[in-house]
């Protein structure tokens, strides 16, 4: 029992350990934004987040 808990808290720790590397290890590090208007390729494909694209489809209906 207690060796399973040991494993568990040890993959635990180390999923977080690599989920942070790049804060701990890089001088001022950030999580990267997971935001849809911060990524350069789908703002060139034109996608853009569920809340603008529906404000678009809601003044097109409107100006109809």
């Amino acid at each position: 029992m207690i060796e399973t808990l040991l494993c568990t808290v040890l993959i635990i720790a180390i999923a977080m350990i690599l989920l942070c590397a790049r804060v701990i290890l890089k001088k001022n590090g950030s999580f990267q934004s997971q935001h849809i208007h911060d990524n350069a390729a789908l703002r060139k494909q034109g996608i853009h987040c569920v809340i603008d694209q529906d404000r678009e489809a809601r003044m097109k209906s409107q100006a109809m």
